[in-house]
């Protein structure tokens, strides 16, 4: 005889399907456990367990307290990382930085949250800039990156100290200049490397995105360098999973 499915399983497939269906709304609120209990004849540890289920795919958001909600879906951001950053596109860029013009040129609002402070870089940014991490100083650019009110990315951008002293790049202001900042200092960017790994988000990341239960995230770490191949920047991205689209065009000579 085939094994009988979990009823915890049977109750989540239930749910999934009114969600799938539209019949129970993104951002809406499921029913109480009590009220599940009562649909579906079940104990509240079944009720549970059914809804945690739900939780881990991701398609359900536990309220603390306040019951459980049909996760909410955020519309796509789409980069085209073939010209991210190309100093074509960032020498016409006259309002602000370019991550912000092409989230307006998409119609949407764009903001920036800016911490900036002077610290030993992490080993693997020390690495990339050919730092030592006990005694080498960086300028480090954190930012929240939201779109429509909602926080979409974190980026932080890593300069050697001895580079950037006195430069814009020091202000805890959001910067920006036509070519790029670095390249208005004289600090030329000429080609970059990007490494790109894909991980669950830490506390923090979760936190400053408000990200629900389930949801992985990109890890883009990008370094620039001069015509000389000296390191002068890394940035780190985080980008969740459900709030991105990356396209690339690559040439198939």
């Amino acid at each position: 005889m085939r094994e009988q499915r979990p009823r915890y399983h049977r109750i989540a497939d239930d749910l999934r399907g009114q969600i799938e269906r539209g019949e129970l709304e993104p951002g809406g609120q499921l029913p109480t456990e009590f009220e599940l209990v009562e649909q579906y004849e079940a104990s509240r540890n079944t009720v549970r367990l059914a809804l945690r289920r739900l939780t881990e795919e991701g398609l359900v958001i536990a309220g603390q307290g306040r019951g459980s909600f049909v996760r909410r879906s955020l519309k796509p951001a789409v980069w085209d990382w073939s010209v991210l950053e190309s100093r074509t596109r960032h020498t016409s860029d006259e309002q602000g930085d370019q991550w912000a013009s092409i989230v307006a040129e998409s119609g949407r609002q764009p903001r920036q949250e800016v911490r900036v402070s002077i610290r030993r870089p992490p080993t693997e940014v020390a690495e990339r800039l050919g730092l030592d991490p006990e005694k080498d100083l960086t300028v480090v650019r954190e930012r929240i990156r939201i779109v429509d009110q909602d926080p979409y990315a974190l980026a932080d951008s890593y300069f050697p100290e001895e580079l950037v002293r006195g430069t814009p790049l020091m202000l805890p202001e959001d910067v920006s200049a036509p070519g790029g900042v670095l390249a208005s200092v004289g600090l030329v960017q000429a080609r970059y490397r990007d490494e790109i790994t894909v991980r669950m988000p830490t506390r923090a990341e979760v936190e400053r995105l408000s990200l629900p239960a389930a949801t992985p995230v990109a890890v883009h770490m990008r370094t620039g360098y001069d015509e000389n191949s000296r390191p002068l920047r890394v940035m780190i991205t985080i980008l969740p999973g459900d709030r991105h689209v990356i396209r690339y065009d690559v040439s198939a000579e």
